[in-house]
């Protein structure tokens, strides 16, 4: 009996291929989903040979009736569109498809994305297959959302991409001699004097350069993008939503820039080799949802194993359920998995699945099972509820680009300095929203938190400066860290001292910066510790007396006795600088130190056990205790609560078996 998919829930769900099988076989695999009580399949992003054999031979038959097969079993679908998988008549019929490698390579047909997405047949061919989908799809009411191509990632070297590049610039600036001063050009005799003459960045190059051409790449994949979008829009029903499905912290492109476009996010959730973290995942689920700043799915993820890591081992039991309920507390609103069965052939034969290539349920088809029952039980109570926070971080994507191309210390990477922020937070269980610092207007975007962690914000532009100032005259309170307001929009020095054109607010400017080939010493009244890989040495500017958090200690003589991390008033709020890379227990104290300042208090549990809440459009909080670990946990609860899953009662406090979940209500 076809359900009604528009009504709001919690939807879990797989990835089907149904071309890959006869079709005999659907109802089987059918059954064997509703048993599991999946309630929504994606299907379709790898299929334009079968959807379109033959150029112009568009066959979607089998598709429509795969859908309405699902739907009489209550199972709503997610169509993909194929543009990731060009097929080989469209790739060797027109040479221009290929993308080409930075070497003058083409890339080779059979595997995904090897596409150019400024190739105007491929434009063509993708518009086409589109269209067709749309027309045949877009009204149909078991059709409750779209993903477009699938995992963006490709990079084209092409002699057209570059044309289009130089345009792009010429766009931007306008004339040479902007570029020529913006760029340094005159460094090394790189002054341009023709617009076709500026190539594309090959390895390492002009900073300047290597910026403006990821902003070309995501200018281009986004308007690949876009064609697909618009053609959709056109013909969908009210409330069925457009997506693509993200790769958390991949940089090709800025994801906040791109996400303009579309109703909502999605990301891929795999842990590959290992096991899952919860406190580094906790951080790109976050991330995700920061992208359009409102509730998203995860497209794919792991059913125990993938088939692509260096040892491709299997997740503990019980493992992937807490990986789903961690994804709900952050924002999710879909949980899928990647595949529903094992195919005969193909580069990923070895992948987990639900079901194996003799189309009979794996042990992991139980915990998924498991996870339905769970998800049928909470699905009303869930639905329209959203994460708050009052505690954000500013990610930068260009910040991020232009350290990792000159690192000046190799082991320094943005994530991990990123995350060094997050996991304190994550562990004391502060909720946190992860904003962009390149698409801020203003401080309105900023007034409904506390605390803002700023970390290695590189590149902080006049806009962005003012917008900060307002939000610490107001009260709020701005974390700095190393290596913050060190460049231009134009990825160039600025003719001033770290943290540029916010200095006078943090009270110091940096004289110099070291990186470190061992750590030194740092000490204050909270906390004695160490700097690894980074240390600034600070200079107070400020005529008003700062308060000092730290000082480095004896160590290479440049550093000795010199300010570390600072704290100035500003206004009605504050303002840290952070000139430290701290060891993890002396971070660990400054993170709780900064947010107890601002009135915030921690919410303790125990190692491994995280609490978060999602608030309902009514304003009642629903809270999700889970248990990331193997040994059960004990904590105390602070008011008589319903555990949802359990249906049941519970006071004083909560015993958590390993890799145990409760979704919580307060009662009186």
């Amino acid at each position: 009996m076809t359900d009604n998919f528009s009504t709001p829930r919690l939807y879990l769900g797989s990835a089907y291929y149904p071309e890959h099988w006869p079709e005999d076989r659907w109802p089987a695999d059918i059954r064997l989903m509703k048993e599991a009580n999946l309630n929504v399949a994606r299907l379709a992003e790898f299929a334009w040979s079968t959807m379109e054999p033959a150029e112009g031979d568009i066959q979607l038959d089998w598709l429509e009736r795969a859908v309405d097969l699902l739907a009489e079993n209550g199972i709503a679908s997610v169509l993909g569109t194929p543009t990731a998988a060009p097929p080989a008549w469209l790739t060797s019929g027109y040479a221009d498809v290929f993308a080409i490698d930075e070497w003058g390579r083409p890339v080779q047909h059979g595997n995904r994305c090897h596409y150019c997405p400024t190739s105007p047949s491929m434009i063509a061919a993708s518009v086409r297959i589109v269209r067709a989908m749309a027309e045949r799809f877009g009204q149909n009411p078991k059709v409750i959302g779209w993903q477009t191509d699938n995992e963006f990632s490709r990079t084209c070297y092409c002699d057209r991409c570059r044309q289009l590049f130089q345009q792009f610039l010429a766009r931007r600036y306008g004339t040479l001699d902007a570029l020529n001063q913006h760029w340094s050009t005159a460094y090394w005799s790189q002054t341009y004097n023709n617009w076709d003459q500026i190539p594309i960045p090959i390895g390492g190059h002009n900073p300047g350069l290597m910026l403006e051409f990821k902003r070309f790449i995501t200018a281009t994949n986004r308007q690949f993008q876009k064609y697909q979008v618009d053609i959709l829009r056109q013909h969908l029903l009210p409330g069925v939503w457009i997506t693509h499905n993200y790769m958390g912290w991949f940089d090709g492109f800025d994801h906040y820039d791109f996400s303009e476009d579309l109703d909502m996010v999605s990301w891929d959730y795999y842990v590959g080799t290992g096991h899952h973290d919860y406190l580094s995942h906790g951080a790109i689920h976050d991330l995700t949802r920061g992208f359009k700043q409102k509730n998203y799915w995860v497209m794919e993820t792991q059913p125990g194993c993938v088939n692509w890591s260096g040892i491709n081992n299997m997740l503990n039991k019980g493992e992937a359920r807490v990986m789903a309920w961690q994804g709900v507390a952050h924002g999710a609103d879909g949980i899928l998995y990647w595949q529903w069965r094992s195919a005969l052939g193909g580069q990923e034969q070895y992948h987990g699945t639900l079901v194996d290539q003799s189309g009979q349920p794996r042990p992991f088809y139980e915990e998924v099972q498991q996870l339905g029952k769970e998800f049928t039980v909470v699905s009303n109570l869930i639905a329209g509820s959203v994460p708050k926070a009052r505690v954000a971080m500013l990610n930068s994507y260009e910040s991020r680009w232009s350290i990792h191309w000159q690192r000046h210390h190799r082991d320094f990477d943005y994530v991990q300095h990123f995350n060094h922020y997050y996991r304190p937070l994550a562990e004391m269980n502060y909720p946190v929203d992860i904003l962009s610092a390149d698409h801020i207007r203003d401080a309105n975007e900023l007034s409904q938190y506390k605390v803002i962690f700023a970390p290695a914000l590189l590149i902080i532009t006049d806009k962005l400066a003012e917008a900060l100032k307002a939000y610490i005259s107001r009260g709020g309170h701005l974390v700095l860290t190393i290596r913050c307001g060190m460049k231009d929009s134009y990825n160039a020095l600025l003719p001033m001292r770290q943290p540029g054109l916010i200095r006078e607010l943090a009270g110091v400017e940096v004289e110099d910066f070291y990186a470190l080939d061992e750590p030194v010493p740092i000490k204050g009244p909270r906390f004695s510790g160490q700097s690894i890989q980074w240390a600034e040495h600070l200079h107070q500017i400020s005529k008003l007396k700062l308060s000092v958090l730290a000082r480095f200690e004896q160590c290479n003589g440049w550093l000795d006795d010199q300010l570390a991390i600072v704290v100035n008033g500003y206004g009605q709020g504050v303002i840290y600088y952070v000139g430290a890379y701290l060891d993890d227990k002396s971070q660990n104290s400054l993170v709780d130190t900064i947010l107890r300042t601002a009135l915030l208090t921690p919410l303790i549990t125990p190692k491994g056990v995280e609490h978060h809440t999602r608030t309902t459009p009514e304003g009642a909080e629903i809270h999700f205790v889970i248990n990331h670990e193997r040994e059960e946990k004990v904590l105390p609860i602070p008011w008589p609560a319903w555990d949802h899953l359990a249906g049941q009662r519970i006071e004083k406090y909560i015993k958590l078996p390993p890799y145990g979940v409760v979704v919580l209500t307060q009662t009186t």
